[in-house]
């Protein structure tokens, strides 16, 4: 595979691929690593397209550093990308995987003040696979940290990944209030949405998908599953039909480079 034969190394550094006037934001998910999204940020640069892939902040380096940080910080990353991608595209899409996929949903509501013309969500969370994510702030000045991370997931999804195994479980909290922040802003989005779900996630409840297809405000929006997929839908199996689905996507709402 093309994508395969360019990916040399998993790196937590953001991306940059210059290319057409549209320019899509891939916005990588918690605890991970603009990694995960380069082989789609790749891709999509073949086709023509300018393409940035943001470390947000926390991410990166240390637990400890994003220990110090939470959602307000996220979506300040999210959105100065955003920004600068403005500064050089004509039109952008705001495109993410899992918190990654709420930051993009966060953008095309407005209401971080940087326009978006359309929204890509992957496996986005509304409801989460671990329940205990609701103690998250009772437990954190007890336990402040927990091993999680990579180590699930196969070799040939490992090699994309360079993010943390070990989660701050401040952070958790600080999550939780972005996906309620979220889920209220979700009638503000009334740009263009897509809306994708792998049926294997053990992170994401895939009913967090028919979640926010049902409560985004615009009219013009798609909603689409894969079957052999789990949370990191940019490198699982599905992930071929992914980027062609959404390259399809965007060419059907007039977003070609």
């Amino acid at each position: 595979m093309k994508e395969d034969q360019e990916f040399t190394e998993a790196s937590p550094e953001p991306f940059f691929f210059p290319g057409g006037s549209v320019g899509i934001l891939l916005v990588h998910g918690f605890t991970g690593s603009p990694s995960e999204m380069r082989p789609m940020g790749q891709w999509l640069a073949q086709q023509g397209y300018t393409v940035a892939g943001p470390l947000l902040a926390g991410h990166g380096t240390s637990p400890l550093d994003m220990e110090r940080t939470g959602w307000r910080d996220w979506v300040a990353s999210a959105r100065d990308a955003a920004r600068k991608l403005r500064e050089r595209s004509s039109r952008i899409v705001a495109a993410g995987l899992s918190m990654g996929g709420a930051l993009s949903l966060y953008l095309g509501s407005g209401v971080a003040g940087v326009p978006v013309d359309a929204v890509i969500s992957m496996c986005a969370p509304i409801y989460l696979q671990d329940r205990r994510a609701h103690l998250a702030r009772f437990v954190a000045p007890i336990h402040r940290f927990h091993r999680d991370g990579s180590a699930g997931y196969p070799p040939e999804i490992r090699r994309y990944l360079a993010g943390y195994d070990i989660t701050p479980t401040r952070c958790v909290g600080e999550l939780m209030t972005l996906i309620r922040r979220t889920k209220r802003l979700l009638p503000g989005v009334r740009v263009p949405t897509l809306v994708l779900q792998a049926r294997w996630d053990r992170t994401v409840r895939p009913k967090s998908a028919r979640y926010i297809y049902a409560r985004v405000g615009t009219s013009d929006k798609a909603l689409r599953w894969y079957e052999q997929s789990g949370h990191i839908l940019t490198v699982d199996r599905d992930r071929e039909a992914v980027w062609r689905d959404v390259l399809d996507w965007l060419r059907g709402h007039d977003l070609a480079p």
